[in-house]
């Protein structure tokens, strides 16, 4: 059999989608989705201009739902389908190279290439000290654009592994049955939740990323990380963080009880990972001491083992796995209370901390090599001891987060109360300082069991509390993290340290001993808003100038770490002025800290569509300024991208992978000699600048500054029905406030995805170019686009997004604003921005296929845009009978599908 590809595959499913319908749903049924499927499908082919809306203009209600979950799933199953032949695709071009049948070097993004280029660049040894000193951490979220439940991953999981096994099928007719039945388990799977998630199931969300393929895949990635950069066994390159119920800001289900869940969530899947392991190496290691001579080490193993059975008295392995296992138990049973997995053979005393287990399996391994058995050790014990290693007790860390405007409140209660300030909020920035170094210095508490404090200082001090006791039974990578959401000033940062200070997460400095404040987790200020971002890089030198902090942080190993808003800088500022203005404080902050004697750890907020920090993410590491990835870096994983990239192991896989060869080049970049502005052309920088100046001007003045701009947004797109779809647990708003500003940035980017306009994508870049190009700066562009790869990434992305703007469906959005002149102001100004941005475009890259570049990206689009269509028509359709009072079950299901289906196919909907 020929290898299929991915339209092979998605022809399969949609005829196989087709007879499920027509067996489950009635003839008519699937005539009327074939019939509108066709008309869809011709429109776009520009067969016909008016063949889709009349097919839909007459659906009777009992045919809504089951044509709005047909489209829904063609575009889930087309997602399978891409995703099966991208794994296709990446699996045989492993092979033909391995087999010398493809020509080159490894494509860029792997670590193949990596190890290659930096190898090239730096020599050997440096290209080893350099892997070294690198750790990458996801950070996975509960943002609310994740909208597929466990129960349909489960059926697209067991769809894709049967296209995997295509071509390997001996018959066809049973292969294809098989997938017949999974497809009619997937039709008759409810699509939306029937309630809202908890943040509970949120981690318990999370965790199915860890059973499905981040357990394997992180020792897997070490492994060869270490082969291809010689280091030898080295510290974690990887390592997994988490969001889920440490992320308060604007969250009031997040509590202390909520937290303590999720880290005992967490402990207790680590624990049962590992201790299913060693089971599996016990049974593994049956060597006998009449074959092979253990070292004394592994023999000292087996002695203290407790495991007397006689029929295992000859096996030094074995008993010496038996025992760490049973040591392993005691641990959890210390710090869970329980053991997640089969009792001990004996009972023996916990370890004293992760390191002790990973020092016993390695002397294991090296055993193993003593004797010949150094195959085994690599393929059996590294594993455990790299998994050990990754996940600690903890599995993944939990960083707290809440915003700064919370903190200033309860620190001016703690002092009010203590009789330390009656009005701190009354003092200026100064003033702040001052006080907070000097309660930074003291021993004594501000809190007093003896005193009554507000319901939200109460709430504050418990979670902290509850954050030093994980810390205290799971070590400090359990909570490693403080972030400082609307952070703008070294008070902000300070307050935290001195609430930390308060639970023990934090000890005091002395000054008559000179010891310096010693820090626990570190203290992150979040510079989210373009004004913040631009103001980043004095705050933190105003941070480092102060001794107490700036001996703290050497103390601490010398890492200043700081979080880059996308989301927030973008609402605030369009596309283009967000992400140059994240490009510049980079730059800052990579002076700042240098000339501090500090290393930089930067902290990216990224989300999943291009509005929110989204696109390639090796591309978008290895563009940033020179010298801003110093070894470590930390990127979050939101919405969709995170089931897209670790349901799958073979994606997992890639995804890691090209994060940790982003980080390594970016890495050996940093320590070659630094150049002005980061390496960047002047007449590039200056150009840039002057564009963020232009595009955010464009931008507010619309989005800020026209009159009726947030009715027109609340009425044309379907931001107050997507507070109704149960995909989070955090309300769509800070605040009760209807003000853009008050509005998450999630819901404001899903929101106009859903209708096929995603301004938060292009809107002001146009203008910008365009003045830039009618002032005879085509050339410089060109130059920019061909010799800068942060401003090829930023116009690729544009494209991207502007491919799946669609401005006739946007019209008929549009037509759900009521007031007629408004609905026609706005939406002209739309209509010229996008004709502006598409025709810069086109004059850069010198043609007008939006996606000349991206030909893999214009294919999906071609394959998925006509499922998409009949959606985006059906949900106007629903919007305006709902908000015309009708209130059944066929709307509001209809609408909630609608934006399902709609946020599947974009695929980076939020």
């Amino acid at each position: 059999m020929a290898t299929p590809d991915a339209a092979d595959d998605i022809r399969l499913l949609g005829r196989l989608l087709g007879e499920v319908i027509a067996e489950q749903a009635g003839q008519p049924v699937y005539d009327l989705v074939e019939s509108v499927r066709r008309a869809a499908a011709s429109e776009r082919r520009g067969r016909s201009d008016d063949a889709l809306l009349p097919l839909l203009a007459d659906v009777a209600d009992d045919a809504v739902l089951p044509l709005v979950r047909a489209f829904s799933l063609f575009s889930l199953l087309a997602n399978v389908a891409e995703d099966q032949a991208a794994n296709r695709a990446a699996r045989e071009a492993r092979r033909a190279r391995a087999q010398g049948d493809a020509p080159g070097a490894a494509p860029p993004g792997t670590l193949a290439a990596a190890a290659a280029t930096v190898t090239a660049t730096l020599g050997a040894e440096r290209a080893a000290e350099v892997a070294r000193s690198v750790l990458v951490t996801p950070v996975l979220t509960a943002h609310p654009t994740e909208v597929r439940r466990r129960t349909v991953l489960d059926r697209t999981r067991a769809i894709a592994a049967l296209l995997a096994g295509r071509e390997l099928a001996d018959d066809t007719d049973t292969w294809e049955e098989a997938l017949r039945v999974e497809v009619t388990a997937l039709w008759q799977t409810a699509i939306l939740r029937p309630q809202r998630l908890r943040v509970r199931d949120e981690v318990n969300q999370s965790l199915r990323w860890y059973e499905l393929t981040l357990l394997d895949a992180l020792p897997a990635l070490q492994a060869t990380f270490e082969q291809l950069f010689a280091t030898g066994t080295t510290a974690p390159v990887l390592r997994m963080g988490s969001w889920i119920g440490g992320d308060r800001d604007g969250n009031p289900f997040v509590t202390a009880e909520v937290l303590r869940y999720a880290v005992d969530r967490q402990a207790t899947s680590a624990f049962a990972a590992h201790l299913a392991r060693l089971r599996r190496l016990a049974i593994e290691l049956a060597m006998s001491g009449n074959l092979v001579a253990a070292s004394p080490a592994v023999v000292d193993l087996a002695e203290r083992s407790g495991d007397d059975n006689p029929f295992r008295a000859n096996e030094p392995y074995r008993r010496a796995v038996n025992g760490l296992y049973a040591r392993l138990a005691a641990t959890a049973k210390g710090v869970l209370g329980t053991v997640p997995g089969p009792e001990p053979r004996a009972e023996l005393a916990a370890f004293a901390d992760v390191g002790e287990l990973a020092a016993a399996l390695a002397a294991i391994e090296a055993s193993l090599c003593e004797h010949g058995a150094g195959r085994l050790a690599r393929a059996r014990v590294a594993p455990v001891r790299r998994a050990v290693e990754a996940f600690g007790w903890h599995l993944t860390s939990v960083d707290l987060r809440q915003n700064a405007d919370v903190h200033e409140v309860v620190v001016a209660e703690l002092l009010a109360v203590a009789g330390e300030h009656a009005d701190y909020l009354a003092l200026d920035e100064a003033g702040r300082v001052a006080l907070l170094v000097g309660e930074l210095g003291r021993a004594r508490p501000l809190v007093s069991p003896w005193a009554d404090y507000g319901e939200r200082t109460a709430g504050e001090l418990a979670i902290l509390r509850e954050a030093a006791a994980a810390v205290a039974r799971l070590g400090p990578e359990a909570v490693p993290t403080y972030v400082i959401s609307k952070a703008a000033t070294v008070s902000d940062v300070l307050e935290v340290a001195v609430l930390c200070k308060e639970v023990g997460l934090l000890r005091p400095a002395d000054p008559a001993t000179g010891r310096p404040l010693q820090l626990g987790p570190a203290i992150v200020p979040l510079f989210e808003t373009i004004d913040d971002l631009a103001r980043a890089g004095a705050t933190i030198a105003d941070l480092l100038a102060l001794p107490l902090w700036r001996d703290a942080v050497t103390a601490a190993g010398g890492w200043q770490e700081v979080m880059l808003g996308y989301s927030d800088s973008n609402k605030d500022g369009g596309y283009l002025a967000s992400i140059w203005a994240l490009q510049a404080a980079e730059q800052q902050l990579v002076e700042v800290t240098g000339g501090a004697g500090v290393r930089l750890v930067l902290f990216h907020g990224r989300g999943g569509t291009v509005g929110r920090g989204g696109g390639p993410a090796y591309e978008a590491i290895v563009a940033q300024p020179a010298g801003s990835v110093q070894g470590r870096i930390r990127l979050t994983e939101q919405g969709e991208v995170i089931a897209a990239r670790y349901s799958d192991p073979d994606h997992a896989r890639r995804g890691l992978e090209a994060l940790l060869a982003a980080a390594v080049e970016a890495t050996a970049a940093s320590v070659l000699p630094r150049r002005p502005l980061g390496g960047v052309d002047p007449a590039h920088h200056a150009a840039a600048v002057a564009m963020q100046a232009a595009s955010m001007a464009a931008y507010r003045d619309l989005v800020y500054g026209t009159e009726g701009f947030v009715e027109w947004f609340r009425t044309a797109t379907p931001v107050r029905e997507i507070a109704e779809l149960n995909i989070g647990s955090r309300p769509a708003s800070r605040t009760a406030s209807d003000r853009v500003e008050d509005l998450r940035a999630i819901p404001w980017v899903f929101s106009w995805s859903q209708c096929r306009i995603m301004l938060p994508g292009w809107y002001g870049a146009g203008t910008a170019l365009a003045d830039h190009i009618d002032g005879g700066g085509l050339e410089l562009l060109r130059a920019m686009r061909d010799g800068w790869g942060w401003f090829r990434s930023v116009l690729d992305n544009m494209a991207m997004v502007l491919a799946k703007t669609d401005l006739a469906i946007a019209a008929r959005y549009a037509a759900l604003v009521p007031d007629e002149a408004l609905r026609a102001t706005v939406f002209d100004r739309l209509v010229a921005e996008h004709g502006r941005a598409t025709a810069a475009l086109a004059a850069i890259t010198g043609s007008d296929d939006l996606l000349a570049g991206q030909p893999g990206l214009a294919e999906e689009l071609r394959r998925r845009i006509p499922y998409l269509d009949p959606l985006n028509h059906l949900q106007v359709d629903l919007l305006a009978r709902w908000r015309a009072g009708d209130r059944s079950r066929v709307v509001e299901k209809g609408i909630l599908i609608t934006l399902n289906g709609l946020a599947t196919g974009l695929r980076n909907s939020g």
